[in-house]
């Protein structure tokens, strides 16, 4: 397993955990407004850490760490996730999963095996062909049925979960989290994200964006809140 970047202590990666964050690289996604856009774009950019000195670290820190948070990059595209969530359960620690939604056989396989605790899943844009592919900066078509495989598995399923959109001006509207809201309905969470501009997006025309206001927040949130009574803003 390669991975990329990893944060010790994190207070923010997983609501009421203290967690670590391994970064895995690569991604079948181009989304324009990606944080981690290295990791997507130049993987080779970052050295390799070792899975054993990650795991020395997490050994030597249990009564700190709840859980490992894993994120990327896209995660589901390593065909060796399994085997790290394995091997941190089997260390007694919970495992976050973040992931686009692409990939709905591991992700059942994940929860079946027992192997995940909380999965993120990002819904990035209402679910035609024509939205996703604008917000997600590929050819989107084929990916779709996958994505609303995934979002059927978490809604029938008895892992704990959410669903998340990050809000980027130019891309999003408040019609768009309606049509959104419509898809998850009847989901335990659901979180809106707002944009952040102060990083290197794989575009780099979105770090000249300003974040939506507050008040622009609050009105996607009400509006979500329509049919998602639990949406909440982080």
């Amino acid at each position: 397993m390669e991975i990329k970047g990893f944060i010790d202590l994190s207070l923010v990666d997983w609501d009421g955990k203290v967690a670590s964050v391994m970064f895995l690289p690569r991604c079948n996604m181009r989304c324009p407004f990606c944080y981690n856009s290295s990791f997507v774009l130049h993987p080779e950019s970052h050295p390799t850490i070792p899975l054993e000195e990650v795991m020395d670290y997490l050994e030597k820190n249990r009564g700190w760490v709840d859980g490992v948070a894993i994120t990327g990059g896209e995660p589901t595209v390593h065909a060796d996730l399994p085997e790290l969530c394995s091997k941190l359960k089997e260390m007694g620690f919970l495992v976050k999963l973040d992931t686009n939604g692409t990939n709905p056989a591991m992700v059942k396989e994940l929860i079946t095996d027992g192997l995940v605790d909380y999965i993120a899943m990002d819904v990035k844009a209402p679910l035609t062909e024509e939205d996703y592919s604008r917000v997600c900066g590929v050819n989107a078509k084929n990916m779709l049925g996958k994505i609303r495989e995934t979002t059927q598995i978490l809604l029938n399923s008895n892992v704990d979960y959410e669903f998340r959109t990050t809000m980027v001006p130019t891309l999003h509207t408040k019609e768009d989290i309606v049509k959104i809201s419509r898809e998850i309905r009847g989901c335990r969470k659901y979180a809106l994200q707002n944009f952040k501009g102060d990083i290197d997006p794989i575009n780099p025309e979105f770090k000249k964006l300003k974040s939506f206001t507050d008040e622009e927040m609050r009105v996607f949130l009400e509006a979500a809140k329509k049919m998602v009574p639990n949406a909440v803003l982080r």
